[in-house]
């Protein structure tokens, strides 16, 4: 069995050069959001390029989410922090 493809399929592993050009495409900020986004539902990308893109963008999703989780949670443990030394209360 040949390594790069597997038996009864055209489908080739994308190389250790286009990984890595990929994830250098994905660190320029704002190209590599809009590039993840064309990976993902585009129709010329690699198999493996475009569930790769669809499962970042999930994780990125879900670090957003998180992170605005947090963020509320802190801001209002500050506030009520702060409002117990309100004058006006």
């Amino acid at each position: 069995m040949d390594q790069q493809t597997l038996p009864g399929s055209s489908y080739t592993p994308m190389t250790i050069g286009e990984w890595v050009i990929t994830f250098i495409i994905t660190y320029i900020p704002l190209v590599g959001l809009i590039m993840l986004f064309v990976w993902a539902f585009g129709g010329g990308a690699h198999p493996s390029k475009k569930t790769w893109a669809q499962a970042m963008l999930i994780m990125m999703l879900i670090g957003i989410v998180l992170a605005i989780v947090f963020f509320s949670i802190i801001v209002s443990l500050i506030g009520s922090f702060f409002g117990q030394y309100s004058t006006y209360s």
